[in-house]
């Protein structure tokens, strides 16, 4: 069966299904997902944890063997199965069917992936899934949406907020997730529970002496490569999630790229920041940027944004983090 987002919950407290298809663009809610079903897995006996990444070259008999090898202490098992790319191929798609069929009592089989097109939603894989277990789509929190997600999970944080406060938060994440959960918790530390209005939001965000995205996306702006540097090794020993520091960096990139194109096009600069939404204090830093750099330089290191982004969500190899070095000092220079 398919299920929505919103029915995870009371699914998981009547029963577990054998197998479960999550699949979604957005990483916070993804994960968020996959936890919810592990915990009402562990209650119910699945001890064992097994997870494969089905990058170029994965061998599926591999997976198919691991099936075989059922531990004496741990019977139970959760076995997950990442798709980078949601399409398993020929051989990929006959061993998820064959691990569908094996899934039940013993082996809970979870498969997650990106959003699906709509061959591969039409898929015997996905099918089989869905008619033995579920299927649980996840959608993007639209921009109508969004200040209401952030109102629940603040609430949930012990925090009150007022419209203003929600409204603020979700205009700086701008559809982000992953930094919207980041500034509740920043938030939470530093105000602690109760009220919060935007003006707290402001003074909070004004007071904290972590680094942040927007901090490091300046110092890039501005041209100082060893603060950048320094910024960005401060995010990851905080624990920062890298798609959120190389989210920052593309939007940064998008705006610098589209008023590259702008001037390129014997446009006025002034009047492309304004149409761009870029503030009056920050104009001065995007315009000494777009100096600094020739042309299509900008549309080259949305390229590296977008291999990087791909790395962070283990789409592919390598250290996100070393390709935002490379982004933050290309960008600094």
């Amino acid at each position: 069966m398919k299920i929505q987002a919103n029915q995870l919950s009371s699914h998981l407290l009547k029963s577990i299904a054998p197998c479960y298809l999550v699949t979604g663009d957005e990483p916070l809610l993804v994960d968020e997902a996959l936890d919810a079903i592990r915990v009402a897995a562990r209650n119910r006996g699945f001890t064992s944890r097994e997870l494969h990444v089905a990058t170029a070259g994965f061998d599926w008999n591999a997976l198919m063997a691991s099936t075989g090898n059922l531990s004496l202490f741990a019977e139970q098992r959760i076995i997950e199965l990442r798709l980078p790319t949601g399409k398993p191929g020929k051989a990929g798609g006959q061993a998820i069917v064959d691990l569908v069929g094996q899934s039940g009592a013993e082996i809970l089989f979870i498969v997650t992936g990106p959003k699906l097109d709509r061959s591969s939603s039409a898929s015997k894989w996905a099918k089989a899934i869905e008619q033995k277990g579920v299927a649980l789509p996840l959608w993007p929190i639209g921009v109508r949406e969004l200040p209401g997600w952030i109102a629940n999970r603040m609430r949930a944080a012990g925090l009150q907020p007022d419209r203003d406060a929600t409204s603020l938060i979700a205009d700086r994440v701008e559809g982000n997730l992953l930094a919207a959960k980041q500034e509740i918790e920043k938030l939470r530390l530093i105000l602690g529970e109760g009220k919060v209005t935007a003006e707290a939001v402001n003074k909070a965000v004004a007071n904290s002496s972590r680094y942040d995205v927007y901090k490091l996306a300046d110092a890039a702006l501005a041209g100082d490569a060893g603060r950048s540097v320094k910024i960005l090794g401060g995010l990851k020993a905080e624990g920062v999630e890298p798609v959120i520091v190389v989210w920052a960096l593309t939007r940064e990139l998008r705006t610098l790229a589209t008023l590259h194109d702008v001037i390129r096009q014997g446009g006025d600069l002034g009047s492309a920041m304004q149409k761009s939404g870029v503030w009056r204090n920050r104009q001065g830093l995007v315009r000494s940027c777009i100096s600094r750099h020739p042309q299509g330089d900008f549309h080259k290191m949305l390229k590296a944004t977008g291999r990087a982004d791909a790395a962070a969500k283990g789409q592919r190899a390598g250290n996100p983090w070393h390709m935002a070095t490379d982004i933050v000092v290309g960008l600094a220079q």
